[in-house]
């Protein structure tokens, strides 16, 4: 029995209405507002057919060009993570009722998505978030629920932006791991393997052909072409996080401050960042309460404030804090890296921070 299969682009529709038959929200990216994001899909037709995206710091454009293909860009704006890990959610409410009494009731909203085309360096973002949300003591159960309900389609890449630097993270193109589906396109449609019992009964369903050798081989020279284009880079990860735990007063964390605007777009584009805060929002006659809980972010001012006090009150603390964890402590912490190298945090820097510039420069002072 072949392992891969060949869906054609004609019959990309009978993927998703197949998905939408079995109960499932499809999620899949498509151009809005001239940017490419995640939304619900229910014909091939949306996709971003021909369009490229490129990405520099604090620089984001699309362009239709005449490639017919659906996947030829590089990176959607943001990652899976908002539909597993909500941007603002209740977790409970209560009310009062006629008799004073209250009543507490949990809030669980866990939506059945299928997510068609996901990155490499998302399906790895997605294995982080699992060790933050489901792999500690402490489950999520909202998270834990959304990600049993998941289907994912990942898409390999067969391209990069110039702030990519997955390879250089120990990563790269290929989806190796927790998918039900991943594809490689190529002329005419999509190499198809499956990762999952879900994921060969799709298969099954939709009775693909075995896809040829030529087939294959274009798809594996297609995504082996991204290590020769990605060129953004930084040390070994085990030189990284020395240096950057062993070096709190360095002065490049003062360069990096005179630039920073501490406005959190780096860690709400992030799709491993999981900082978050909890709110009571009561109505005005005192009857009931909504407990929720939404994402917050580390370069915030109320994020370190403990019993009366800021413990980060200055943006180098902040950046430093940030920066750190994600590329040192984070191991510590959830035995495994913070970052997987989408360089959507350089793309969104207003002002253009690249941490791979940050973490070069502290390396070498190090070495030196």
């Amino acid at each position: 029995m072949s392992q891969f299969y060949f869906l054609p682009h004609a019959r990309l529709d009978d993927l998703i209405h197949q998905l939408k038959r079995e109960g499932y929200t499809v999620k899949a990216p498509m151009v809005s507002d001239n940017a490419i994001v995640y939304d619900d899909i229910d014909s091939a037709s949306e996709l971003p057919w021909g369009y490229i995206d490129e990405q520099k710091p604090a620089h984001y454009r699309v362009a239709k060009t005449k490639v017919q293909k659906a996947f030829a860009w590089s990176l959607p704006v943001q990652s899976v993570k908002p539909m597993l890990f909500e941007e603002k959610e209740a977790l409970w409410q209560v009310k009062r009722d006629q008799n004073g009494k209250l009543k507490f009731e949990q809030c669980l909203n866990a939506q059945k998505y299928a997510v068609l085309g996901v990155r490499p360096c998302d399906l790895r973002a997605i294995e982080i978030q699992d060790r933050v949300f489901i792999e500690n003591a402490y489950q999520d159960v909202r998270y834990k629920a959304r990600r049993e309900q998941m289907f994912i389609i990942a898409a390999n890449c067969t391209t990069c932006h110039s702030n990519c630097f997955c390879i250089s993270m120990g990563d790269g193109p290929y989806a190796d791991k927790g998918y039900d589906w991943a594809m490689t396109e190529i002329e005419g449609g999509f190499v198809v393997e499956s990762g999952s019992d879900k994921g060969r009964v799709l298969i099954e369903s939709l009775q693909l052909e075995p896809a040829t050798g030529a087939k294959t081989h274009s798809a594996e020279s297609a995504v082996k072409g991204v290590y020769v284009i990605q060129k953004k880079k930084i040390p070994p990860l085990a030189q990284v996080e020395k240096a950057l735990f062993s070096q709190p007063d360095h002065p490049q964390w003062d360069d990096v401050a005179k630039r920073c605007l501490s406005c959190g777009s780096c860690t709400q584009a992030c799709p491993t960042c999981f900082c978050h805060t909890e709110r009571e929002n009561p109505d005005l006659e005192g009857d009931e309460s909504t407990h929720t809980r939404e994402w917050d972010s580390c370069f915030s001012l109320d994020h370190s404030y403990t019993h009366g006090e800021l413990y980060r009150d200055k943006p180098k603390y902040r950046y430093r804090q940030w920066l750190t964890h994600k590329f040192s402590t984070w191991r510590d912490q959830f035995r495994t890296k913070g970052c997987v190298g989408c360089g959507r945090c350089i793309t969104w820097c207003p002002v253009g921070i690249d941490v791979t510039d940050e973490i070069n420069i502290i390396c070498q002072e190090k070495k030196a």
